[in-house]
């Protein structure tokens, strides 16, 4: 296997829940919209369109953290009336599972390496015999469920004789 990079560690179980932000200009010749947040209108150079409903750049916050999702990225989710950053979605809502070298939980929206069906942390994605941590481009091998460096594969491959099978 050749180690690629982080990935995150679950998607969201339904894609639906996620919705895009734009961020658009006040046309001078317009109406003023008024805001899904406070009710008044938008006289701001700026506003925000979302859920297909337009928001003050400060209106339109994560209800856990209180982060202005226009700043926080161009998505925001929804879940039992909530809007949410992703960060607070995949904490409230996301799904966790266990590192396959240290059995500790990975929260949900924790960065995490995968080898096959096994699912690591990052600083617990070494090699189990001397510990060397993988580079993005670093080969590395699964043999018994152990992520092993090329070195320490290759010196089990001369004292057992099996054949090698790069992944």
């Amino acid at each position: 296997m050749v180690f690629r990079g982080a990935e995150e560690n679950q998607q969201m179980q339904k894609r639906e829940k996620s919705f895009g932000i734009q961020m658009l200009s006040v046309q001078p010749d317009t109406k003023p919209k008024g805001c899904a947040g406070c009710s008044r209108k938008i006289k701001d150079r700026y506003l925000l369109k979302a859920l297909d409903k337009y928001w003050h750049e400060d209106c339109l916050k994560c209800a856990c953290c209180d982060c202005r999702l226009g700043e926080v990225g161009s998505t925001l989710y929804t879940k039992a009336n909530l809007i949410l950053c992703r960060r607070d979605y995949l904490r409230l809502f996301g799904v966790t599972g266990n590192c396959a070298a240290c059995s500790k939980l990975i929260p949900a929206f924790e960065m995490v390496m995968r080898a096959k069906e096994n699912v690591y942390h990052l600083d617990c994605f070494a090699c189990q015999l001397c510990n060397q941590r993988f580079c993005v481009g670093d080969k590395f091998f699964l043999k018994n469920n152990m992520i092993l460096c090329q070195t320490d594969y290759e010196e089990g491959l001369m004292k057992e004789g099996y054949a090698p099978q790069v992944r």
